[in-house]
């Protein structure tokens, strides 16, 4: 099983990145897949998720409006799009794999966000 985030960068207040999740060894389409992040002293949160097919997802309201969770199920990848990037965006991003009694994390990556 892996799952390798990528994407993650330096980026101005304002800009835009986004982020991948690629996955391999598991049925990727029977897992909810969520974005977490973390920044530093502080506990992980939930960014953003999306059901098995795309057809539900939920965000948390500090992203509403500017991030994009989407998922391409025959390459194996959930995306983030981020937009309008704020300095308190700033953290280590994680991917999860949700079946609820089971998941697998990814490593991570790093979004920056400063002038």
């Amino acid at each position: 099983v892996q799952v390798v985030e990528s994407g993650g960068d330096l980026v101005q207040p304002g800009g835009s990145l986004r982020l991948s999740c690629a996955v391999s060894g598991f049925f990727f389409s029977s897992y909810v897949m969520r974005w977490y992040r973390q920044a530093p002293g502080r506990e992980r949160e939930s960014v953003a998720s999306i059901s098995g097919v795309g057809m539900s997802t939920t965000y948390a309201d500090s992203v509403k409006g500017r991030f994009t969770i989407s998922r391409d199920n025959a390459k194996k990848t959930v995306y983030l799009q981020m937009n309008s990037l704020k300095p308190e965006d700033t953290a280590m991003y994680y991917c999860f794999a949700d079946r609820g009694s089971s998941g697998y994390w990814g490593q991570g990556t790093q979004v920056t966000v400063s002038s």
